[in-house]
């Protein structure tokens, strides 16, 4: 489907300001761990937002017994299960993990895992559908 066709109307005109993965990325407000994500199975870009990577992922002040890659592994290989486990097409994949930010019992938290089109340079990029065992191209924690 291309979008960028200059015969086909913008229903609603010109864009009056996009804001590209790219950016998002330069200005911090989302953290690539794709890497990672390989290394769980997962085979396309990662994304986690700042609040995600902040609040899941960074190990906060005084609290024992955790460290920054044990946090992001278990995010990311719960992202892994929900993906097997997503219907055809499904484009948002809730799951759930327990996160200790303190010293004391860990609690339950639902993340939300976004499937759509990876626009480091391409923002006007069609969205696409998940498929079982995949997402493609990216994913976002919201």
């Amino acid at each position: 489907m291309e979008i960028d066709n200059p015969d086909i109307p913008e229903p609603f005109g010109p864009p009056i300001y996009t804001y590209t993965r790219a950016q998002a990325l330069a200005d911090g407000f989302q953290v690539e761990v794709t890497k990672v994500a390989a290394e769980a199975g997962i085979r396309f870009p990662v994304f986690l937002t700042r609040t995600v990577y902040d609040v899941y992922v960074a190990v906060p002040p005084d609290v024992t017994g955790q460290d920054e890659a044990g946090r992001l592994w278990d995010v990311l290989w719960m992202l892994r299960m929900a993906i097997r486990g997503a219907r055809e097409g499904q484009d948002r994949l809730p799951f759930r993990l327990y996160v200790r930010n303190d010293n004391r019992a860990p609690r339950l938290v639902e993340l939300l895992a976004s499937c759509g089109p990876l626009d480091a340079d391409h923002p006007s990029r069609p969205l696409r559908s998940c498929s079982r065992g995949r997402i493609e191209p990216q994913a976002e924690f919201l």
